[in-house]
């Protein structure tokens, strides 16, 4: 045995004396010491390995925390922004293959026995929305269905249309036709009449199709007003022998083949426009309309000559409203496939929007159906017509709601697949801060074919050139030319929302070309310089106010009752003496008692007003 030095332990003792030592230790610390220590850390000159949980090493550890929903949105946020090019704009997607299809007329003749819907005059103010589905393929499942909507029969419960709706490419393995029936009841939602399905499963030139005696339909009425079907059980019960079922009668004939491309059904004709008017809107942006019933030409009298002047030279003002005009103008199909094209996901919410997912999307996209329903408003006042397509007619008519270019006014548009072309004005007082104008157009459609901003000018030698020397302002006496060659159309691709590829711009002109005969029309790019001149100059003629915009608009067609017109005429004289609230005029009266009494007298005016004078007096 080896001997031991003194002041050395024996190596037997070592080992019996370390389970001793490690027993006297709290089991935290052991299972610390049966952690195996990094291989990277350094041993310190003492022999002591530092401990994992040692101050240091905490505050270098960074804390794990779990991802928020704000922080992944956010993430997504700077995703999507890094994305040099966003998802949409052209889609260049072709025109699924299809055998060759038919072409097929439907007429909306009448409907009989329909339900009350309007209690205070016992009648109602129907017309009908159809809706036609067939089993051929779309380019993409959000591409909408066509849609056709008669107009509105004033205070009849057997309302006759007799309009025609013509759709091409109808595939042979047949179609549903969905006719909903409403009652007209802006501003409130519009009463359900009932509905009527056509379901055909073959059409073919031999096919007889509906047609009278055969062309009448029972109306379904569990889609229908609850409140109007109750009143007409009572009206049944009391009435001998009649009926509890409204009736709709539809014809259907087919013309024939389509022509191509087969894969795309699109409406023929006829063709027709709307114009919706909204006097509320017009006070907000203060747009103000002429109430003469010239064709839109309010600066002359019904002769064509020039109102005579005062002494002092100027012209005599003619008595104009508030009013905003949005328009609906049907061109002649079919659209160009080229002309496609989806809503620019610049931002995460924007697909929320227009799709109609999540809390957030769902409330946008319902605000947005809201407000396309108050611009393009159906009431009594709204005005329709049809023209010949592809005619002088369709020009003079499209002019006519252009207001012939009067006023330097430069206009938004859509084009919707099936070939609506949807404008309004646009400026900076039209604009909305939170949605797009173009989107309030489309009516939030995830496809459309184009959209921009157009203007109209004046040529003064419209057959010199294609682009033609522009009369800057029209005589102080002379009437603008009616004739569409002496107008030119400038319409461009400045879309932020849908971003049209200006590829499609020679689709674009043969497509008005061929809607708009005998009008000059020029398709610029947005980024052309040539286009934001143009612009620019007719911003400056609009802010000079040389031109006056005015709006084909009778008096009977005011939507404002006799007393409110009276008021706003009385607040537009008072100026901002009118403007002011009652607070206001409590602390100027406080201020200075005299001075409310010249006020009063600016503000009131006719019989009514001069007894109130002589009353403050």
């Amino acid at each position: 045995m080896p001997a031991v030095n003194e002041g050395e332990v024996d190596p037997a003792l070592r080992g019996q004396d370390q389970p001793l030592q490690s027993e006297s230790a709290p089991d935290v610390n052991n299972e610390k010491i049966s952690q195996p220590a990094s291989d990277n850390q350094p041993i310190p000159q003492n022999g002591e390995r530092p401990r994992p949980d040692d101050t240091n090493e905490r505050q270098d550890r960074p804390i794990a925390r779990r991802s928020t929903l704000k922080e992944k949105f956010k993430e997504q946020k700077k995703k999507v922004k890094a994305i040099a090019k966003p998802p949409g704009g052209f889609d260049s997607t072709p025109i699924p293959d299809a055998p060759p299809g038919f072409t097929v007329k439907f007429i909306f003749h009448k409907a009989e026995n329909l339900p009350v819907a309007d209690i205070s005059t016992r009648t109602s103010d129907p017309y009908i929305s159809a809706t036609i589905t067939t089993s051929l393929p779309k380019r993409h499942k959000e591409d909408p269905d066509l849609v056709f909507r008669t107009r509105t029969i004033r205070k009849s419960l057997e309302p006759q249309w007799e309009q025609e709706w013509i759709v091409a490419n109808v595939p042979a393995s047949g179609f549903k036709l969905k006719c909903r029936l409403y009652d007209e009841d802006w501003p409130d939602h519009d009463d359900r009449l009932g509905h009527v399905s056509i379901q055909v499963y073959h059409v073919g030139e031999e096919w007889p199709g509906f047609q009278a005696p055969n062309n009448e339909f029972e109306v379904k009425k569990r889609s229908g007003s609850k409140r109007a079907y109750i009143l007409k059980a009572c009206e049944s019960a009391f009435v001998k022998d009649k009926s509890m079922t409204p009736k709709l009668f539809v014809s259907v004939i087919v013309l024939g083949k389509s022509d191509p491309p087969h894969g795309q059904m699109y409406t023929v004709g006829p063709s027709y426009y709307f114009k919706h008017f909204s006097p509320m809107i017009g006070r907000m942006i203060g747009a103000k309309v002429s109430n003469d019933d010239d064709d839109g030409l309010s600066r002359h009298d019904a002769d064509g000559t020039a109102p005579t002047a005062h002494g002092n030279g100027k012209q005599p003002e003619k008595a104009q409203k508030y009013d905003f005009q949005a328009n609906e103008f049907q061109l002649a199909g079919p659209v160009p496939p080229k002309m496609y094209h989806r809503y620019v996901e610049f931002r995460p919410i924007i697909g929320l929007l227009f799709r109609g997912r999540g809390l957030r999307g769902k409330i946008l996209n319902k605000a947005l159906h809201h407000q396309h329903r108050r611009i393009y408003n159906f009431d009594k006042h709204t005005l329709w017509g049809t023209f010949d397509a592809c005619t002088k007619d369709a020009t003079t008519q499209f002019l006519k709601m252009a207001h012939y270019g009067e006023g330097g006014q430069i206009f938004t548009y859509i084009i919707t697949l099936d070939g609506m072309m949807r404008w309004t004005a646009t400026g900076k007082e039209i604009g909305l801060d939170l949605l797009s104008k173009h989107t309030l157009h489309s009516d939030a459609a995830v496809y459309i074919a184009c959209s921009g901003e157009f203007f109209i000018r004046r040529l003064r030698r419209p057959e010199s050139t294609n682009d033609g020397e522009v009369e800057e302002e029209h005589a102080p006496g002379k009437l603008p030319p009616g004739q569409p060659k002496d107008y030119q159309l400038v319409i461009d691709n400045d879309s932020g929302t849908y971003r049209p590829d200006k590829s499609v711009l020679p689709d674009l002109h043969n497509l008005l070309e061929r809607n708009l005969p005998g009008l000059n029309i020029v398709t610029l790019a947005c980024d052309d310089p040539e286009d934001q001149k143009l612009k620019k100059e007719q911003t400056k003629l609009k802010k000079e106010g040389r031109i006056i915009m005015v709006m084909n608009r009778s008096p009977s067609h005011a939507s404002f009752s006799s007393s409110d017109i009276s008021d706003l005429d009385e607040m537009e004289r008072a100026g901002e003496a009118g403007r002011k609230s009652k607070k206001e005029k409590a602390y100027a009266f406080l201020e200075d008692p005299r001075r409310i009494i010249p006020q009063a007298d600016e503000v009131v005016g006719g019989p009514s007003g001069s007894a109130a004078a002589t009353h403050a007096t």
